[in-house]
């Protein structure tokens, strides 16, 4: 909203020394966004004076059309005689008063005037358009040509209001009574502590039966119609120089009186206004919703499809406007400047529409206009009536016309918003002992009445429809008294309890597996179905089930993850595009997996605190959330160097990421061989703790499918790794503790044997950890070998194994002992041979 200060100060006293900055300052503190404060004219420099054109003589020698003119601008020269100036406008004639600007001025921009020879002559000045003065649009081409009545030699610096400050306010969609004069008056009235003259205290005459017939088929979109008409206008009345200045200043081009006058009181009281012309108009006028497939040709020239949501105006035709949006071609002002003959009887129409109807219409349309602007942040509805009046005068006292005594309101019953609250309301919201008076004060200064002592009864004003609850009108107070005026206070949390075991193995995880090498990679939780086929997902896949957004960030990606490896699989391929081809990439987040038995969502409360009933039905809507983590790798996993050929990352460095993870959770993991999509049926493990005392499948590792690589474009041999961080949180159950190191020393033993190549090395290693017993501190397979000295189909397993006691030093014997007993039931389970013997 942009407001020249001369035209605030109708409204508002504020002190003559008060610049645009001193108001800007003002406004901000009472909570207005004021952007910028511009002045207009501040480089302008006269003599700048209204002339009065004497001849002119066209130079026909020139390329283009130039024109030597003799004009006539009274003493403002010093000599009195007619001055001579070049100029290749066309669009003023003999006897034609213009803006004529005298050598030694200077113009926006730092323009300098000096008299200068030019196509042959010598031209003293310039006749001016208003671009050149910084008018801004005028509707117009060319030279300003003003009204006969003005006398040549006056200033038209002071004439055109050249010179005034406008404040831009980007106006939030909760105070839009700020699009208006009447709005920021009133603003700026409280912040000065001045009366406010409101513009729409007028005399307004109540209605009768003579006014234009008016039909309101929905009273719920537009609960409050004015209709007014005036005769006899003058067609050739064009809008007076005030006006139009008014109108430049404020951001709205001039276009024709009527129109004008309906911009300039919309400007003015924030109330939007359409103008009808009478004689286009066939029988009532009416407020509806639009039928199916109705069409209208809006003011803009472009015809559109109606949807049965928009309210229109219509008349006996159809439609002939979009109420509160944009009017109809087939109604329109005609203008005397570009059609033959102008409107001399006119309708006036000041209505109050629904907002969010408006809204919609509007952003269906993609039409947003000035008028729906002010509808969809709520007009006051009151204002309607004196909006009517103040453009019913205007039209009579700009072009002669005679307004009829026919008032029109169609009115719905509604009773004024009223507000309990607490007089210390607004105290306890700031921390600031205000008092009961001051904050009576400050809600009569916005236009409530306010009734009660300790308990206040508020009515709150018809243009204020943002003010709806207590803490609205508390608000208001703490504004008007200055947010600068609150204490700066630290607050005082209760002491809490840290941490929760959750949380805690959450960060646990992340940083051991960053300190492995691994970088966080932090994915959009949207997934699209497509990408399930290409993980060649079977059918009845509980991963395929999944919770549909109801207005998804992208129609591509519709749907909540239910595993994390498309988005992780995703930002390893674009990096790899991008030229990183050494990638090992984690992230750790909720997956959502519906099972089919979730409720209907209730509705909460807002006025109190839910019960735990309904806490509970709104919980059991909820899809399972589990917290899941999930790694991907590619290419080499140990770089190539002096220190060695380096290797790739394959499915064992998989697998070790979710050894590294259950670490951190306390739990011994059990890989087996598996076949489980999207990964190699030969290479994929299933990870498997003892959950609440029975195994349980926590998650897959290994290399994934050719084809999954081939359709996801990824590098080849990529790996992959998701296991369910709360089932391993439940797996530990508290179990994780610090490593204990030991006084005394460990006793290794090596051991290697021999079984069958279908035999996991998993198997054989828990038969060999559970045969050791309780001395048996950890165990590590170190060599894999196969060869014609073990026999065809046979595989050599070596194991380290490390014995330790925690009251004593073992002796040979013990260590012994425990090694041969965990060969026996290796050998037992496995089939596995001691080599060598």
């Amino acid at each position: 909203m942009r407001v020249p200060l001369s035209w605030l100060r109708e409204y508002v006293d504020l002190p003559a020394t008060e610049t645009g900055r001193d108001v800007q300052a003002k406004l901000i503190s009472a909570g207005l966004e004021v952007e910028t404060v511009e002045h207009l004219g501040a480089d302008l420099k006269g003599p700048l004076v209204v002339g009065r054109v004497l001849t002119i003589e066209e130079l026909t020698e020139f390329k283009k059309p130039i024109r030597f003119c003799t004009v006539d601008v009274g003493q403002a020269n010093g000599t009195g005689e007619p001055q001579e100036i070049i100029c290749g406008a066309r669009n003023f004639a003999v006897g034609d008063k213009v803006v004529v600007v005298l050598p030694g001025a200077v113009l926006p921009g730092g323009f300098e005037i000096s008299a200068r020879k030019t196509y042959g002559r010598t031209s003293h000045g310039m006749i001016c358009s208003s671009d050149e003065l910084g008018m801004g649009d005028d509707g117009t081409k060319g030279i300003i040509v003003l009204p006969p009545e003005y006398e040549v030699g006056t200033d038209a610096v002071e004439l055109l209001e050249l010179v005034d400050e406008v404040l831009d306010i980007a106006v939030t969609p909760d105070r839009g009574y700020c699009l208006s004069l009447r709005g920021v008056a009133r603003e700026a009235a409280i912040a000065y502590g001045v009366p406010l003259r409101d513009p729409a205290l007028l005399d307004v005459p109540g209605p009768n039966a003579f006014g234009y017939p008016v039909q309101v088929s929905d009273p719920v979109g537009c609960d409050r119609f004015t209709a007014r008409t005036v005769t006899g206008l003058d067609p050739e009345a064009r809008s007076p120089i005030w006006l139009r200045r008014r109108l430049q200043k404020a951001g709205m081009r001039p276009i024709s009186l009527a129109v004008d006058i309906t911009n300039y009181v919309m400007l003015e009281l924030g109330q939007p206004l359409h103008a009808y012309d009478r004689t286009r108009i066939q029988g009532a006028i009416g407020v509806r919703r639009a039928e199916p497939g109705e069409k209208l040709t809006t003011l803009d020239g472009v015809v559109r499809t109606l949807d049965t949501e928009d309210l229109l105006i219509t008349d006996d035709r159809g439609p002939i406007g979009l109420a509160g949006v944009m009017g109809g071609a087939n109604t329109e002002i005609a203008d005397h400047e570009h059609e033959a003959g102008g409107s001399t009887e006119v309708v006036i129409e000041a209505a109050h529409f629904a907002p969010v109807s408006i809204a919609r219409t509007a952003r269906r349309h993609k039409l947003a206009s000035e008028a729906s602007k002010r509808f969809e942040r709520g007009v006051d509805p009151l204002a309607a009536s004196a909006a009517a009046q103040r453009t019913v005068d205007l039209l009579v006292l700009l072009a002669g016309g005679t307004a009829e005594a026919g008032v029109t309101e169609v009115i719905a019953p509604s009773a004024p918003h009223t507000i309990t609250i607490p007089a210390n309301h607004p105290d306890k919201v700031a921390g600031v002992a205000y008092g009961r008076e001051t904050v009576v004060r400050r809600l009569q200064e916005v236009g409530c009445d306010v009734y009660g002592q300790d308990e206040l009864i508020v009515t709150v004003p018809s243009w204020r429809p943002d003010l709806t609850d207590p803490n609205d009108l508390a608000e208001e107070v703490i504004r008007l008294e200055g947010y600068e005026n609150l204490p700066s206070t630290l607050p005082k949390p209760p002491a809490g309890l840290g941490l929760t075991d959750r949380q805690r193995l959450h960060r646990r995880v992340g940083r051991a597996l960053a300190g492995a090498g691994y970088v966080e990679a932090l994915n959009y939780p949207f997934i699209g179905e497509d990408v399930f086929d290409q993980f060649g997902l079977e059918a009845g896949d509980p991963r395929r089930t999944t919770v549909k957004l109801v207005n998804p960030l992208s129609d591509e990606e519709p749907a909540l993850r239910t595993t994390l490896l498309p988005g992780l699989l995703a930002a390893l391929r674009r990096n790899d595009g991008r030229g990183s081809h050494d990638l090992v990439l984690f992230e750790t987040g909720l997956v959502f997996r519906p099972t089919g038995e979730e409720t209907v969502p209730v509705r909460l409360p807002v006025d109190h605190r839910p019960t735990d009933e309904e806490i509970a039905a709104l919980n059991g809507a909820l899809p399972r959330q589990p917290r899941r983590v999930a790694t991907v790798l590619a290419g080499a996993r140990e770089q190539a160097g002096w220190w060695g050929k380096g290797r790739p990352a394959d499915w064992a460095d998989a697998v070790e990421s979710a050894r590294t993870v259950a670490r951190e959770a306390g739990v011994e993991l059990i890989v087996r061989a598996d076949q489980h999509a999207p990964w190699h049926p030969g290479r994929c493990a299933a990870l498997l703790a003892v959950v609440d005392g029975e195994e349980t499948l926590v998650g897959h590792a290994g290399e994934l499918h050719p084809r999954v690589i081939k359709a996801l474009h990824l590098p080849e041999r990529t790996c992959a790794m998701e296991v369910e961080l709360d089932l391993l949180e439940r797996a530990g159950a508290g179990a994780f503790q610090a490593p204990r190191i030991s006084t005394f020393p460990v006793a290794t033993q090596d051991v290697a044997l021999v079984v069958d190549q279908s035999v996991p090395a998993a198997e054989v290693e828990g038969a060999l950890r559970e045969g050791a017993g309780e001395l048996l501190e950890s165990i590590r397979l170190f060599d894999v070998f196969t060869g014609e000295q073990i026999g065809t189909g046979k595989k050599s397993l070596a194991y380290a194994l490390r014995f330790r006691a925690d009251d004593r030093t073992l002796t040979v014997e013990e260590a012994s002992a425990a090694r041969d007993a965990a060969i026996a039931l290796a050998s037992e389970r496995t089939g596995a041979v001691l080599r060598g013997a």
